[in-house]
């Protein structure tokens, strides 16, 4: 009797298995639209957004409710992405403890360092959009430092 074990590849599972709640959440967040909600009875969701439509057909599973519906390599590039934009988002708190001090011996603070932290953050959700092939949600549509305003 033979006891052959098939060895699985844990890393290729994770980057080839649908994406996770929270990182779903995150992408959602990444892209500038609101929260889920606990389901789709609330007032703000897909319905009013077609691309909010399309982006949780992207993140979702197809009909056997395992199959990603994107490809393999689609999933390990999107994972990229959250890992950059995780590290992005960390660094801009952080880059807040300078704020006080404008030079300190030969060191020289940069004064538009939190502004331009938040800029590279909010590139990299762009490009998030771009390749998802969404346009930004209405938190990240602005472009700059001012809010969309939707009537």
């Amino acid at each position: 009797m033979s006891n052959s074990v098939t060895e699985t590849d844990p890393a290729q599972e994770y980057v080839n298995g649908a994406l996770s709640d929270g990182e779903r959440v995150n992408i959602r967040r990444f892209c500038g639209y609101p929260a889920y909600g606990a389901g789709p009875s609330g007032f703000q969701g897909w319905r009013y957004f077609q691309a909010y439509g399309l982006l949780e057909y992207r993140l979702g599973v197809q009909a056997d409710g395992v199959t990603p519906n994107l490809a393999p390599a689609e999933l390990a590039i999107l994972r990229q992405y959250l890992a950059a934009l995780y590290t992005l988002e960390a660094a801009i708190p952080g880059a807040g403890a300078n704020l006080d001090t404008e030079s300190a011996a030969v060191w020289v603070h940069n004064g538009n360092e939190v502004s331009d932290r938040t800029m590279l953050f909010d590139q990299w959700c762009r490009r998030l959009c771009q390749f998802l092939g969404l346009p930004p949600g209405p938190g990240l549509s602005a472009g700059g430092n001012s809010v969309d305003l939707v009537v």
